[in-house]
């Protein structure tokens, strides 16, 4: 019998070493959680035997234990990394079905999907046409390859301080002639294709006091009417046109030359002034922009995806799902650093990052593996102890048996 249990505890201390050794080789593993070996005892005797004197009857392995604490976030410097603090796991599909990940090691594929070494797909919450996140349901994420589309200005909003003290120009006014207007701004506008055009604003001071003409010219040539703008004489701020608001200058596709729609412009004023004696642009800002190339992904901390283009535009991509289990330590280690759902697990809860009890997400960076390497030395130890008395065990029941045999 003590054979038996001897051998029983040899079996135990060799789990706890394999346990121990898996958990060393993993050190380095991105997303790893580290495991323990919880053994129970054996104590077989017949249900009719009320003695007190039964004795055990060994060891058993009751349970591999993953434990799922948070390990050290490290930064990589790649934006498709994602590391996540707190609760939660990455969400992922291939074609063994749903796995479940802390590791967030992830790159593009060649059809532009964001995946992970597994080639698994990272599933995000989809962007519905209102722009928010349909959290009922998981897609695929994947990176745009196509351009970002222009969109034609439309508004345009300046601020300007046009000197109080200006005297009113000679001549008739040209646009070539200096002389002829006191100041002018540029900028670029756009039309609906996304070719840019070169739009000029000239202020001529007017024999009346406070008031002042703007003219607008698009690519060399006037477009619209003269607007007058008149300043309050005791405070220098807009008085006319109403809060700032000029008529429409509408720019034909003819007259642009792209064959693109008509451009409408809409300009206003507010809060320009009629201050000092130096003219300023306080602000100049229009609406429309050209076609963009993607450059980059952005992932912010509650896990929203944006693609970032080289015309300045997002476009969200959707928000990263993050999984939550009742019972972790129920899932199925499948390798990979993956997990899949059990029923002893329960069903996953799905949420983003930053909600609820889902932790938030570090793009840029990685989480290491949550194994103490000085606490596994320990464990190595100890396990080794074990081994070594167990055998020692053996050892010593094979002398008893000895003596026993040699008897006369």
């Amino acid at each position: 019998m003590s054979f038996r249990i001897a051998l029983s505890g040899l079996n135990s201390a060799a789990t706890h070493l394999d346990v121990t050794a898996h958990n060393i080789a993993n050190v380095n593993t991105a997303g790893f959680k580290s495991s323990r070996a919880l053994f129970s005892d054996v104590f077989a005797t017949a249900s009719n035997d009320l003695s007190a004197t039964a004795t055990g009857a060994g060891v058993q392995v009751a349970s591999i234990q993953q434990k799922f604490g948070q390990g050290n976030v490290d930064f990589t410097n790649n934006n498709l990394d994602m590391a996540i603090s707190g609760e939660g796991f990455f969400v992922m599909k291939g074609r063994e079905g749903t796995v479940y990940s802390r590791a967030g090691a992830f790159s593009v594929d060649r059809e532009g999907f964001v995946v992970n070494n597994d080639l698994q797909r990272l599933q995000v919450f989809p962007v519905s046409e209102t722009g928010e996140f349909a959290t009922g349901a998981l897609s695929d994420v994947r990176l745009l390859t196509t351009e970002s589309p222009p969109k034609a200005t439309n508004k345009i909003e300046v601020g300007v301080n046009l000197p109080a003290n200006a005297p009113q120009p000679a001549g008739v006014f040209s646009s070539a002639n200096p002389s002829t207007y006191n100041h002018a701004t540029s900028m670029t506008v756009y039309d609906s294709l996304g070719t840019p055009h070169t739009s000029t604003i000239y202020f001529i001071k007017e024999p009346a006091a406070n008031t002042w003409t703007q003219r607008l010219f698009v690519d060399g040539n006037e477009r619209g009417s003269p607007q007058q703008l008149t300043f309050d004489s005791a405070t220098g701020k807009l008085a006319t046109p109403a809060g700032g608001a000029l008529p429409t200058v509408t720019v034909t596709g003819a007259q642009l030359g792209t064959g693109s729609a008509d451009l409408a412009l809409d300009f206003n004023y507010n809060g320009s002034t009629q201050y000092g004696q130096g003219f300023g642009v306080n602000s100049l800002f229009q609406d429309g922009y050209t076609t963009g190339r993607m450059t980059g992904v952005e992932v912010d901390k509650t896990g929203v995806v944006s693609a970032r283009f080289t015309n300045g535009q997002l476009k969200l991509l959707g928000q990263v799902a993050l999984a939550i289990f009742s019972n972790p330590n129920g899932l199925q280690q499948l390798g990979e650093t993956s997990w899949a759902e059990t029923f002893t697990s329960g069903g996953p809860r799905l949420g983003q990052g930053g909600s609820s009890n889902f932790g938030l997400l570090q793009a840029g960076a990685l989480e290491s593996s949550n194994v103490d390497l000085t606490e596994q030395l320990v464990e190595m130890i100890t396990a080794q102890r074990n081994f070594q008395a167990n055998a020692q065990m053996i050892s010593t029941a094979d002398q008893v048996t000895q003596t026993i045999i040699n008897m006369r």
